[in-house]
């Protein structure tokens, strides 16, 4: 790992699931930080209590996926069903996503669960690097530095870092300062979100999946088997006061039936927000998480769209801190961040809101393909916008072939040493062009010359001992990542740290380096 020669840190404000995984993937590229939260403890709020595939795969590449899943529920199954029938309507299995991933399933781990995991993680790795109590009042820019002020049980404190992150939530005190307008509604809608102590799985046997959605034009619900309890998510009518425990255990047995013991163990009321910040970067500092996106809290958009942002900025801040890159190449983090909370997960989970209550048609977010159904879902099907010709999309209708901006498989190939490895360990900490040739006719590989660019060949043939590649071949057993990717032979395709697909080109003599010097600016 190549630490970036810079002696001031990058502040992240904010210590949620967005700020402690962005320090996490700053650490892992190995730039100094440091995360400042207003509060004296983290949120002990029953909030986001789903993380789908695509966030799993970002906690693997940032070191803190075993843990994670350690206090976690997994769960293959997405159910829907229709509340007056009790039969299946949208049921989404995501057990045809295993030659994709390594995690063919999401889970279910509520925040307040998720956050200690992330903390003790980050405080391990960087012990001293987190600070609470610490209230954002004010910062300042410079061509070299961000100066932020903050609060602090001791007084005033300023510290100077290389940039800012602001995580601060959905009332960011960043955005407010710069100055940056948010566009959209908030609804005069709101969700209650109840957590139940009850036993439906021995005393009062259910078959419901471990994720429910009962649609409903009367009453919809969600219904979530957390790893110590079920959840319920429902909408509150306009005005009305959030109902008491009788009530909601009346609410709860009218959809889950009659049971004996059951006990409310927390509660939380949700305002329903499609709000986007009309600008995410501001020279040194950057809007992530709900301090850019209020997205509607539905089919798990809200903290999944966050980790997005999570996975696109660490990587493109490592190679401008490292010299890899010029300046502008974190201009792409807005570019291509902007439009997928914007009209892909903000308007998906618009949609699945009002499809739920029975005001509407989510057909145009849904595949005849049970893979393209799975992969929309589990955010494995987000295409990027790269550049402009590039479109973005939240929907994979089916397999198809690999485009520039979609997400490379994390399929499984063999290397030099004999073991299997999975494509995205070869990419965490590089851009990749990977050579989809015959090993047999010796092509003119490149070596791996300079910093952040390697070169790979990918073949199902095996690169003889005598051919000179075997230290940069990978064979593909059968062909099956060949026939995933799609590409006609000799082709390359350039992969970037993010898993993106950055570019799909005939093979040539300086073919890669091209692609990548014109991502990077250098």
């Amino acid at each position: 790992m190549t630490v970036a020669d810079h002696t001031r840190p990058i502040i992240v404000v904010g210590a949620g699931p967005v700020g402690l995984t962005t320090a996490l993937g700053l650490d892992f590229y190995g730039l100094p930080v440091k995360v400042f939260e207003e509060d004296d403890q983290l949120s002990l709020d029953t909030k986001a209590g789903t993380i789908l595939t695509r966030t799993l795969e970002a906690f693997r590449r940032y070191g803190v996926a075993d843990p994670v899943l350690a206090r976690a529920l997994r769960v293959d199954e997405i159910g829907g069903l229709d509340r007056a029938t009790n039969t299946p309507t949208l049921s989404v299995r995501t057990e045809v996503l295993a030659e994709d991933t390594r995690y063919p399933f999401v889970i279910n781990l509520p925040q307040h669960h998720l956050e200690p995991v992330l903390r003790e993680e980050f405080e391990a790795r960087r012990p001293g690097a987190l600070h609470m109590q610490h209230r954002l009042t004010s910062f300042r820019q410079t061509a070299e530095s961000v100066v932020a002020t903050f609060e602090t049980p001791d007084g005033p404190r300023e510290v100077e870092g290389a940039y800012l992150l602001a995580c601060d939530g959905g009332r960011s005190t960043v955005r407010t300062q710069l100055g940056v307008p948010v566009e959209g509604v908030s609804h005069d809608v709101r969700y209650m979100l109840v957590d139940l102590k009850v036993d439906l799985d021995t005393e009062n046997p259910r078959d419901y999946p471990y994720l429910a959605y009962f649609s409903d034009p009367q009453e919809w619900m969600i219904l979530v088997r957390q790893p110590h309890c079920w959840r319920l998510l429902f909408p509150l009518p306009p005005e009305a006061e959030p109902p008491g425990p009788d009530v909601l255990a009346d609410k709860a047995r009218r959809f889950i039936g009659d049971v004996r013991d059951m006990e409310v163990i927390n509660t939380v009321v949700y305002r329903v927000h499609h709000r986007i910040a009309a600008q995410w970067r501001r020279d040194r500092v950057f809007l992530m998480g709900d301090a850019a996106h209020l997205i509607t809290p539905m089919w798990a958009l809200g903290l999944n769209t966050g980790i997005l942002d999570a996975i696109s900025l660490p990587w493109r801040l490592a190679w401008v801190m490292r010299g890899w890159a010029d300046d502008m190449l974190l201009d792409g983090y807005a570019r291509e961040q902007q439009p997928l909370a914007t009209g892909g997960s903000g308007q998906m989970a618009e949609q699945a809101r009002k499809y739920m209550g029975g005001e509407g048609e989510i057909g145009d977010l849904m595949s005849s393909s049970a893979w393209g159904l799975a992969a929309t879902r589990t955010l494995l099907g987000v295409r990027i916008g790269v550049d402009d010709a590039t479109p973005w999309s939240m929907v994979k209708m089916g397999r198809e072939p690999l485009r520039v901006g979609d997400r490379m498989p994390d399929a499984e190939v063999h290397a030099a040493d004999g073991r299997p490895h999975r494509l995205h360990d070869l990419i965490d900490d590089s851009f990749v062009a990977f050579y989809f040739t015959d090993a047999r006719r010796r092509p003119p590989i490149p070596h791996d010359t300079g910093p952040g660019l390697r070169h790979r060949l990918v073949s199902r043939w095996d690169a003889p001992l005598d051919s000179g590649l075997r230290d940069r071949a990978l064979l593909d057993v059968g062909g099956k990542l060949f026939q995933r990717i799609g590409c006609p032979p000799d082709t390359l395709v350039l992969v970037r740290p993010d898993d993106c697909v950055a570019a799909v080109l005939p093979i040539r003599d300086g073919a890669a380096e091209e692609a990548y010097r014109r991502i990077v600016g250098r």
